[in-house]
């Protein structure tokens, strides 16, 4: 790894990655408001949580958020102090690879030394000064080392819906100074195991959860692209040219998305390149991807049932009542054991919360049937 002098302040940025479908928090999630838009925790929604976070790293000016038509309009009504031209919607989804390659684009455009991270819009960090930390030191080891870093979450189960990221050798650079984030060599990634080796993974230590955050120099990023992916590359430099003019931008996105690669950033640089480092993070992290998921985060009963509603029940335990409803009527339960019960003005969901991950399965039932699709 190369060694450059650290870039000022000015050129930090960040893009928040704030797309999805709305699917696995059905009915309260729809297309238009997926998970990110939504007040679960609190009274700001998860995007703009992400967003406050970064804004002791990064001026608001240089935050960009990467959505799409659909949810547009919204993004912009949360998070009015953000330039217009800032948040930028896809013509349609093409995965994070071509996501992170627009945002690039943004970044370049202003700042071709600049350093960008790319953050997702729906994760749930509590401990906003201890990620602040480790965020700051990740763009000091990128601008000084132009690794690709990625932010790694110490394990605490054995999950099997997370990728993991073997680590290597501690980074030791003198430049660095006392970073007070841990830094470690990237020796490979591993997409969702089995539920034995992912036990195996917890116990050794040696593993971190890959969370989808990652800080990197724009000139790294584009060297990487054009090694691993040179087709993105070569879209990424066209977008660049034009990222500061919003209507040849956009021209010009319309007229290359539907011919970017569908890939993954992981796929398609990550797991492919030999300069990656991870950053330790010491903070509790969550990406909340199912409604049983949110109960973790809600206060429990004495019987562990967690509401948001007006709820009463007999002989029941473990469940979570969620009642979205514009005027709210009790909801009761009698006899129900670890149940997910969701109601909004329009539909009600009810389902066991070992198979909470099956709603987005419904959802696309729904879109199926011309009679229910107007719920999705």
């Amino acid at each position: 790894m190369s060694t450059t002098s650290r870039a000022p302040l000015r050129e930090r940025f960040a893009v928040v990655m704030a797309g999805g479908r709305g699917e696995r928090f059905w009915p309260l999630s729809r297309e238009k408001t997926p998970k990110q838009l939504l007040k679960l925790l609190g009274e700001r929604s998860f995007l703009q949580q992400a967003v406050d976070r970064v804004l002791p790293c990064v001026p608001a000016e240089h935050v960009f958020v990467i959505t799409n038509e659909a949810q547009a309009g919204d993004v912009r009504a949360q998070l009015p102090f953000l330039p217009s031209g800032n948040i930028v919607a896809e013509p349609m989804g093409r995965d994070t690879c071509a996501a992170v390659a627009l945002g690039a684009a943004l970044v370049g455009a202003r700042s071709a030394s600049g350093v960008m991270a790319v953050l997702p819009a729906d994760h749930v960090i509590p401990d906003a000064d201890a990620f602040v930390s480790v965020l700051r030191d990740a763009f000091a080891v990128a601008e000084t080392t132009e690794a690709f870093v990625t932010i790694g979450i110490e394990p605490t189960e054995p999950a099997t819906g997370y990728g993991y990221i073997r680590l290597g050798d501690r980074l030791e650079d003198p430049a660095l100074g006392s970073l007070a984030t841990g830094f470690r060599r990237a020796e490979r990634f591993v997409e969702k195991p089995p539920y034995e080796t992912a036990v195996e993974y917890l116990a050794s230590g040696r593993y971190r959860w890959n969370a989808g955050m990652f800080v990197w120099t724009f000139e790294a990023l584009a060297r990487g692209l054009r090694a691993h992916v040179p087709a993105m590359h070569e879209a990424c430099r066209r977008w660049t040219g034009v990222a500061t003019d919003s209507g040849a931008f956009a021209s010009l996105l319309a007229r290359d998305y539907p011919a970017v690669e569908k890939i993954s950033i992981d796929y398609a640089l990550m797991e492919r390149a030999d300069n990656v480092v991870v950053a330790d993070a010491g903070f509790a992290w969550d990406d909340v991807g199912s409604w049983s998921a949110l109960a973790r985060h809600l206060e429990p009963d004495a019987d562990g049932n967690c509401a948001v509603a007006d709820f009463v029940h007999v002989d029941s335990a473990g469940n979570l009542i969620y009642d979205a409803r514009t005027v709210r009527t009790p909801i009761a339960l009698v006899g129900l054991r670890d149940v997910i019960v969701v109601q909004t003005d329009d539909a009600v969901l009810v389902a066991q919360k070992h198979e909470a991950q099956k709603v987005k399965d419904l959802v696309r039932r729904l879109a199926a049937d011309e009679r229910l699709k107007k719920l999705v």
